[in-house]
C-alpha cells in the first residue's frame, strides 16, 4: 500500500512525485503510466524500498509491504520479498556469466547449493535464455541482457515484482513471452506486481487497476482499467500517455502524410551545402565478441547515399553489432567495411564525429557532460563537415521540439532524466553535429505518444533532407514511417534484403551454417 507518497531528488526545483496513494491486493498486477519524466521509474523505486534510503532528496508518505514499513525495514527483509527489475537492465547485471548473475541473488538469500543449481537453468529458460548458462553477460544483447535481469529478480520467487519497461529493449515475439509469463504469474496469484510499461496494447489487459499519473507527478487517475479509460481517455492522450490501440492507429498513418514544414538542425534544414551523404560497403564481414560464438556471419551488403535503412530481427541477431561495425566501434574479425570508401574504425575520432552521428542503445554510454547544455555544446564545439560552425539557435529549437527546453532541461544532469527523456537527449547531441550518415539503435524505446511523434517528425525532415540513415530497431510502425528498405538479420545472417527503394524485394536467403 501507498501512502501519501512524495519525493524531490536532491538539488531539483520541482518534486518527482508527490501525493501518490494506492492499494495493490496481494496478486494483483498494478500498471503504472503516464508521460516520460513523470515520476514513473521513482515511484517503482519507491514501491521497491529503495527510496529514500539510497537516494538523496526529500520524502513524504509511506509504502507498505503487507503489515512492515518498507522505509524501517531491515534492507535484506525488504530484499527478500522485492524484486525489481530496472529500466536500464545492464546496470544490475553483476557477474561475468549468465548462470553466475542468476545465482547471486540466490546466494545472497542463502539458498543451498543443490536447489540453486535447479533453480538456474529455470528461470533462465522461463525467459527464453535455455543454453545461455555460460554466456558472458556484457556480451549478450541489448534484448537478452534484459531477459538474464529478469530471470535474476524473479529466481528467488519474490512476493512483490517491481519491473520498469521490462519489455522496452524486447523483439515482438519476446515482448508477447515477456507478457505470456506475467500472465501466467497472475494466474497463479504468487507474486503481486507492479509495472512500468508503454506497450499499452499488451500492459493493459493484464491489469488490474491503473495509475495514471501527470508530467507533474501527481495522480491524474487510479482504478480499474475500463473505468479509467472510461473517466479520462481524452486527459490520458493529451498528456502523451500510450493507451490500447493506439499503437494500431500510429501504424495506420501513410508513411505520404502532410509533414511539418522543416526547421534548421544544426544551422541549416538540407545536409550541409556541397557535402553529400556517406554511402555504406560490407564485404564478408564476419564478427565474434567470443571464440566460436558468431554474432555476424558473411554480411555483405551496400547502402546508397541518402537510404534509410531498417535493420529489423529478433534479440540476439546482431543488429547493434553491424550499427557499430559502420560506426567505427568495433572492427570485423575476417572482411572489410568502408564509409565513404574509408575504414571507419580507422578515421581518426575528430573527424569521424563529423562524419557518422552514433545513437547507442543505452543512451548513457553516449553522455559525456554534466548537465544537458554542455551535453549539446559538445556536439556544437565538434564543428560540421562543411567548415561553417552550427547555430547553438538551432539546437535550442531542436531541443524544445523534442520535449527538453534548455530553460528548463539545461542544467540538469543527463543521467537524472527519465530513460524517455535520455534517448532524445541522445538524438539531440546526434543531429546537431548534422551528421552525413546517422546511425540509430533503438531510437524510440521508452518513448510516450508524444515524444514518439516529435522524434519521427524531425527525422522525417532530416531523411528528406538527404542524409543516410540505418537504424535498429523493434518498433514496425517508426519503421514503417521511416525506412525505405528493410534488412532482416537471423542469428548473424542477412536473410532478407529488399534492397534499395524502388527496386523489387530480393527473396530471403535461407540461413546456413
Amino acid at each position: 500500500m501507498v501512502q501519501g507518497v512524495g519525493f524531490s531528488h536532491h538539488g531539483a526545483d520541482h518534486a518527482a512525485i508527490s501525493g501518490i496513494d494506492v492499494r495493490i491486493e496481494p496478486g494483483e498486477v498494478l500498471l503504472i503510466t503516464g508521460p516520460s519524466g513523470s515520476g514513473k521509474s521513482t515511484l517503482a523505486k519507491a514501491v521497491a524500498g529503495l527510496l529514500p534510503r539510497d537516494t538523496p532528496g526529500s520524502w513524504t508518505g509511506a509504502v507498505w509491504l503487507g503489515e512492515k514499513l518498507a522505509t524501517t525495514a531491515p534492507p535484506a527483509e525488504v530484499a527478500s520479498r522485492v524484486g525489481i527489475l530496472f529500466q536500464d537492465p545492464a546496470s544490475q547485471l553483476v557477474m561475468e556469466r549468465a548462470e553466475d548473475d542468476v545465482a547471486f541473488g540466490l546466494e545472497n538469500r542463502a539458498w543451498p547449493l543443490t536447489e540453486m543449481r535447479a533453480r538456474v537453468p529455470e528461470a533462465l529458460e522461463a525467459v527464453g535464455l535455455a543454453g545461455f548458462e555460460r554466456r558472458r553477460s556484457s556480451q549478450l544483447s541489448g534484448g537478452e541482457q534484459q531477459r538474464l535481469a529478469l530471470a535474476g529478480v524473479e529466481a528467488p520467487r519474490p512476493g512483490v515484482l517491481v519491473l520498469d519497461e521490462p519489455s522496452a529493449n524486447l523483439d515482438p515475439a519476446g515482448a508477447a513471452a515477456l507478457f505470456g509469463r506475467l500472465a501466467a504469474l497472475k494466474g497463479e496469484r504468487s507474486a503481486t506486481i507492479v509495472l512500468v510499461e508503454h506497450r499499452a496494447d499488451l500492459a493493459w489487459p493484464l491489469a488490474d487497476r491503473v495509475l495514471a499519473l501527470r508530467p507533474d507527478g501527481t495522480v491524474l487517475d487510479s482504478g480499474a482499467p475500463g473505468e479509467v479509460l472510461e473517466r479520462s481517455s481524452d486527459a490520458l492522450a493529451e498528456a502523451g500517455i500510450w493507451l490500447p490501440a493506439s499503437g494500431a492507429r500510429a501504424r495506420s498513418r501513410s508513411r505520404t502524410a502532410r509533414r511539418p514544414a522543416p526547421v534548421a538542425i544544426g544551422g541549416t534544414a538540407t545536409a550541409p551545402a556541397g557535402v553529400a551523404p556517406a554511402r555504406v560497403a560490407m564485404r564478408h564481414v564476419r564478427f565474434g565478441y567470443e571464440p566460436g560464438i558468431a554474432v555476424l556471419r558473411d554480411v555483405d551488403l551496400e547502402v546508397g547515399v541518402g537510404e534509410r535503412v531498417a535493420i529489423v530481427g529478433r534479440n540476439g541477431s546482431g543488429k547493434s553489432t553491424l550499427l557499430r561495425l559502420i560506426g567505427g566501434l568495433l572492427r570485423p574479425v575476417s572482411g572489410s567495411v568502408e564509409v565513404d570508401g574509408q575504414d571507419p574504425a580507422r578515421i581518426p575520432s575528430r573527424r569521424l564525429a563529423e562524419l557518422v552521428g552514433y545513437v547507442f542503445q543505452d543512451p548513457e554510454l553516449g553522455f559525456l557532460a554534466d548537465t544537458v547544455e554542455e551535453e549539446v555544446h559538445l556536439g556544437l564545439r565538434t564543428g560540421d563537415p562543411a567548415g561553417g560552425a552550427a547555430q547553438p539557435e538551432a539546437a535550442v529549437q531542436l531541443l524544445t521540439r523534442l520535449g527538453l527546453p534548455l530553460d528548463r532541461f539545461g542544467g540538469r544532469s543527463p543521467y537524472r532524466l527519465s530513460g524517455g527523456e535520455q534517448r532524445r537527449l541522445s538524438v539531440a547531441t546526434a543531429l546537431v553535429r548534422r551528421p552525413r550518415l546517422l546511425l540509430l539503435d533503438e531510437p524510440t524505446f521508452g518513448q510516450d505518444r508524444r515524444g514518439w511523434e516529435g522524434l519521427v517528425a524531425i527525422l522525417e525532415e532530416l531523411v528528406e533532407a538527404g542524409t543516410t540513415v540505418l537504424f535498429a530497431t523493434h518498433d514496425e510502425a517508426f519503421a514503417d514511417r521511416i525506412a525505405s528498405r528493410r534488412i532482416e538479420l537471423v542469428d548473424g545472417w542477412v536473410v532478407a534484403d529488399d534492397g534499395p527503394a524502388g527496386d523489387p524485394p530480393e527473396l530471403s536467403r535461407s540461413v546456413g551454417p
